[in-house]
């Protein structure tokens, strides 16, 4: 993985302070909610990003990525213990 670092909207997040990323747009109905349509990023700590699908898709591959076994597991290769 080159950066544990990745880009919502405007702003660099690091990968460890994301705990999810929503599957489905927003949506609640209210008449002047601001992101409706958006996807939402949690953050820890109560703080969330909002986004559109290609940047969540783009948070989504980063987090599998930062979380895939490095030592090829995943591929069917012997672990070298």
């Amino acid at each position: 993985m080159d950066s544990p670092i990745v880009k919502v909207d405007d702003k660099y997040v690091p990968l460890y302070r994301i705990v999810w990323a929503s599957d489905v747009p927003h949506f609640c109905g209210e008449p002047d909610c601001m992101h409706e349509g958006d996807y939402e990023i949690r953050l820890d700590v109560d703080d969330s990003l909002w986004t559109n699908a290609i940047e969540r898709d783009e948070v989504v591959q980063a987090l599998t990525r930062w979380c895939s076994d490095p030592r090829g597991e995943e591929r069917g290769e012997e672990p070298g213990w």
